[in-house]
């Protein structure tokens, strides 16, 4: 007698197995995610790898014709869990954000970083690792940035269009960088803060060594740095931006903590595809958060001369 067809599209413990630990994986890792350390790996693994299991099972069930329906499903909840299915719609700004980790220029040329930087016709541009290992490097990239007010921390710098109020400098714990806070004054007289941000490492490495003691340090370190930057997005009201190297993929605790404070990140809102800054591990792990301001563009540019790609965002004033 023959199976009827909507149990034989969806019954498979194979494939309802497979269902569970892609949907069970992904909600650990995004909302336990820091507080364990398995969940802390579930967070931080790229989740295009989610896509392998899912495309055997759709395999085996199509060779077996039973789960297909079930199969189908697990494989678009890992494709959507790895930004391949996210699509906003795009459009011009006002004004126009570029956050970049230049990896102490170790990777490129001068020439090269600055092309990328002049090539994005940004008002602010956020560094990250200026700690250049050639000064060469630096000379060149301020002497081609004329056009930009200058305002440094330590590993950071921002340069901004738009004249300078103040900028301060507020030290990182666990850590020798600071997060530069900067005030600007936009064409139409509003200001504007911006937080550019290099928060330290998630130590996965050490993890996979068994040195818990090391991950639990800058666990530690690591929550008290975004409670730093909660205090400072606190501390004033009115328009605030945040951007930088988070090392923070789009889930888990902390994540969802820094987009309280500041406003929802950029790609969520005006990105498309899945927006990896970071190919070497194919994350997304820089950002741009904003409250107060609509992000109508965001876009990964091509790498030139760094292990991270740039984000540049495009904003208009208003929610």
């Amino acid at each position: 007698m023959p199976r009827p067809f909507l149990p034989a599209l969806f019954s498979s413990r194979l494939v309802n197995g497979m269902f569970g630990l892609v949907a069970l994986g992904w909600a650990l890792g995004a909302w336990v995610g820091e507080r364990t350390l398995p969940t802390l790996l579930l967070a931080y693994l790229p989740p295009l790898l989610w896509l392998l299991p899912a495309g055997l099972a759709l395999l085996w069930s199509v060779g077996r014709r039973r789960g297909r329906g079930l199969a189908l499903l697990t494989l678009g909840l890992a494709a959507w869990g790895a930004g391949l299915l996210h699509w906003r719609p795009q459009a011009d700004g006002e004004l126009r954000v570029l956050t970049y980790n230049v990896a102490r220029g170790s990777q490129g040329t001068a020439a090269a970083l600055l092309s990328t930087l002049q090539a994005s016709d940004a008002d602010l541009i956020l560094l990250q690792e200026t700690n250049l290992l050639d000064p060469a490097k630096g000379l060149a990239l301020r002497s081609g940035l004329s056009g930009y007010a200058l305002t440094q921390g330590r590993e950071v710098w921002t340069l901004s269009r738009w004249p300078v109020l103040r900028q301060t400098q507020h030290a990182v714990p666990g850590s020798t960088r600071t997060f530069a806070e900067t005030w600007v004054k936009g064409p139409d007289g509003r200001t504007l803060r911006v937080v550019n941000a290099h928060l330290g490492t998630v130590l996965i490495t050490s993890a996979l060594r068994g040195d818990t003691a090391k991950v639990r340090r800058t666990a530690q370190a690591r929550r008290e740095q975004v409670a730093l930057l909660c205090r400072i997005a606190a501390h004033e009201p009115g328009p605030v931006l945040l951007g930088g190297d988070l090392n923070t993929p789009p889930r888990g605790r902390l994540y969802r903590r820094l987009t309280g404070c500041f406003g929802p990140d950029a790609h969520d809102r005006a990105g498309q595809g899945p927006g990896w800054t970071f190919p070497g591990l194919l994350l997304r792990i820089d950002h741009l958060l904003v409250r107060d301001l609509r992000p109508t563009r965001a876009r990964v540019l091509s790498m030139a001369g760094s292990d991270h790609r740039p984000l540049l965002v495009e904003y208009r004033w208003g929610r």
